[in-house]
C-alpha cells in the first residue's frame, strides 16, 4: 500500500499551488518520500515541488501525453507518498467530455481528490459547491476539502458545521488568510523557487503552517490505495545510443525551465549534462553542444548584458558551427537584443534579429507543429508526425532577415512568426515552442545524436545506422 491524491480546485488561484508546497514539506519533514507530479504542461510550480519534496516533479500532461505514457511516468517515478497538483479547475479542461481534465487525470490514475476552496466571504454557499462538484461526476472520489483564505476562528466553526450538516465529505484542514504564505506572481505563474532568494525559507514556513492546519493523519488514511498497475511501455526513441557527448546546460537564475523527464532523456541517449551560469561564468566549459532552456531573461538582462565575455564566446562558438538547442528564453538571450521596460539590452547575437517584450501574450497554450525537410536533426527513416507542445510567451523576435531558415510548420499556435518556429543558425535550433520528449517527440534523444554527429562528422553514423 501507499498514498497517492491529487490537490485541486474549485477554480484556478484558490491557494492549491501554496497547499501542494506545504503538504510536500511537511510530509517531508515527518520523515515520508514525497513524489509530487503537476498536471499540464508547467515549469514553475514543478520548481516549488520539486524543492519542498527534494524529489524532481513529474508533469503528467493529458494533452500531449498518451494515457499509457502518464501511466508509465507515474509509476515509474511513485514513492511512499505520490502528490499529483491539479491545475485550473478540477473540472476544467479543453475538451467539452472534459477528457484532458483533472478529474480524467485523477480517474486514469485513481486518485483521491482533495478540494481547496479559498472560502472568503463563503458560509452556507459553500454545501451546494461540495454537493455539485461530488454530483457532477459520481465516478470521482472528493476524499475531502481543505478550506482555504479563513477570516478566523468564528468563521472557520460556521463552515465546519454546515458542511458536516448538509455534506458526508470531511474537512481535511482550515487555513486561516496569512499574507506570509503567499508566493510573489509573474506572468507566467508562480515566481520561479530559482530566482527566489529566500525560497527555502518560504517553503520551511509555508510547510510549518500546513503541519498544523491540515490533519496531515486523516489526509493520508483517506489517500491510501494500492499501486497502480504499469502499462506495457516501448522504448522512447528508436534512436540508438552511441559515445558519450558532453552538452552545457544553462542553470541560473535566468535560465530554469527543464522537465525532469527531458534532462533524463538526454542522459539515457549519451549526454553527460554540464551546467554553465550565464550570468556569472565568463567562459563557457569544455563542452560538445549546449542547450539553453526557458525562462525570465528580461528579468536579469541587466546581468546577462554585463557579461559581455560569455555573450561573446557563445556567438563565437554557434558561428563555429557548435550544435545548441534553444527554447523561448534561451531564444531570446541569443537573440541581438531584448527591448524591456523602456530600455535595449545587448544579447549574445548569434540570431539576428531582436526581441521585444509586450504586456500581453504574444504565443500562449498548447502547439502543433508540423516538421519541415530543413530540420538538421537526425531522425528515423519514417513520415513525420505532427508534433505536440505548448507555448507561452510575451515577447516576439523582430527585425530577422526573411531568408532565415526555419525547422517547423506551425499548424496551431504562434511560434516565431505565426507560421513557423525553429529558427536555424548553423547548427543552432531555436524556438518559442516548450517540446517534450514523450510518445513520438524524442527530441532529447535526436539532439544527442546531432551533437554526436557534429561531433564526429566523418563517421555520418551512429553505430553503424545511417541518419
Amino acid at each position: 500500500m501507499s498514498n497517492r491524491m491529487l490537490i485541486s480546485a474549485a477554480h484556478k488561484s484558490s491557494g492549491k499551488t501554496m497547499v501542494s508546497i506545504g503538504l510536500c514539506a511537511a510530509l517531508k519533514a515527518r520523515g515520508h518520500a514525497v513524489q509530487p507530479f503537476k498536471k499540464g504542461p508547467d515549469y514553475i510550480d514543478p520548481m516549488w515541488l520539486s524543492q519542498a519534496a527534494g524529489r524532481p516533479c513529474r508533469n503528467l500532461d493529458m494533452y500531449l501525453m498518451a494515457d499509457d505514457d502518464v501511466v508509465a511516468t507515474f509509476v515509474r517515478h511513485a514513492a511512499e507518498i505520490n502528490l499529483v497538483e491539479g491545475n485550473k479547475g478540477l473540472y476544467d479542461g479543453l475538451s467539452l467530455d472534459g477528457g484532458n481534465s483533472n478529474a480524467a487525470l485523477a480517474k486514469l490514475l485513481d486518485l483521491p481528490v482533495f478540494l481547496v476552496i479559498d472560502a472568503r466571504g463563503m458560509t452556507r454557499g459553500i454545501a451546494p459547491l461540495i454537493l455539485g462538484y461530488q454530483a457532477f461526476d459520481r465516478d470521482i472520489n472528493i476524499a475531502g476539502v481543505i478550506l482555504n483564505n479563513l477570516g478566523g476562528s468564528r468563521h472557520e466553526s460556521k463552515l465546519r458545521q454546515v458542511i458536516g450538516h448538509y455534506t458526508t465529505v470531511p474537512v481535511v484542514g482550515a487555513i486561516q488568510h496569512d499574507e506570509r504564505l503567499t508566493i510573489v506572481e509573474r506572468h507566467l505563474g508562480l515566481m520561479p523557487s530559482n530566482e527566489s532568494i529566500a525560497a527555502s525559507t518560504k517553503i520551511k514556513q509555508i510547510g510549518e503552517a500546513i503541519a498544523e492546519q491540515v490533519d496531515l493523519d486523516k489526509l493520508l488514511a483517506l489517500s491510501r490505495k494500492t499501486p497502480v498497475a504499469s502499462p506495457i511501455q516501448s522504448g522512447v526513441s528508436p534512436l540508438p545510443v552511441g559515445d558519450r557527448v558532453r552538452i552545457g546546460i544553462a542553470r541560473d537564475r535566468a535560465f530554469g525551465f527543464y522537465y525532469a523527464d527531458d534532462l533524463d532523456a538526454l542522459q539515457a541517449a549519451g549526454a553527460e549534462l554540464v551546467p554553465f551560469n550565464t550570468l556569472q561564468d565568463t567562459r563557457l566549459p569544455e563542452i560538445d553542444g549546449f542547450y539553453i532552456g526557458g525562462g525570465f531573461p528580461e528579468a536579469c538582462a541587466a546581468e546577462l548584458e554585463a557579461n559581455s565575455a560569455l555573450r561573446r564566446e557563445i556567438k563565437q562558438a554557434i558561428a563555429n558551427g557548435m550544435p545548441a538547442y534553444a527554447e523561448c528564453g534561451g531564444l531570446m538571450y541569443l537573440s541581438r537584443s531584448i527591448d524591456y521596460q523602456g530600455r535595449t539590452y545587448q544579447m549574445a547575437g548569434a540570431i539576428p534579429g531582436d526581441v521585444k517584450m509586450h504586456v500581453k501574450p504574444v504565443g500562449r497554450g498548447y502547439v502543433h507543429l508540423r516538421e519541415d525537410g530543413g530540420h538538421p536533426w537526425p531522425r528515423p527513416n519514417a513520415p513525420a508526425q505532427q508534433i505536440r507542445a505548448h507555448e507561452f510567451h510575451y515577447s516576439s523576435l523582430e527585425n530577422f532577415p526573411p531568408d532565415m531558415r526555419f525547422a517547423y510548420h506551425v499548424e496551431r499556435g504562434y511560434g516565431i512568426d505565426g507560421e513557423r518556429d525553429g529558427l536555424i543558425v548553423n547548427n543552432l535550433l531555436a524556438s518559442y515552442t516548450h517540446l517534450r520528449t514523450i510518445g513520438s517527440c524524442y527530441w532529447a534523444t535526436r539532439f544527442v545524436a546531432f551533437v554526436r554527429r557534429c561531433k564526429n562528422p566523418s563517421t555520418g553514423s551512429i553505430k553503424g545506422k545511417a541518419l
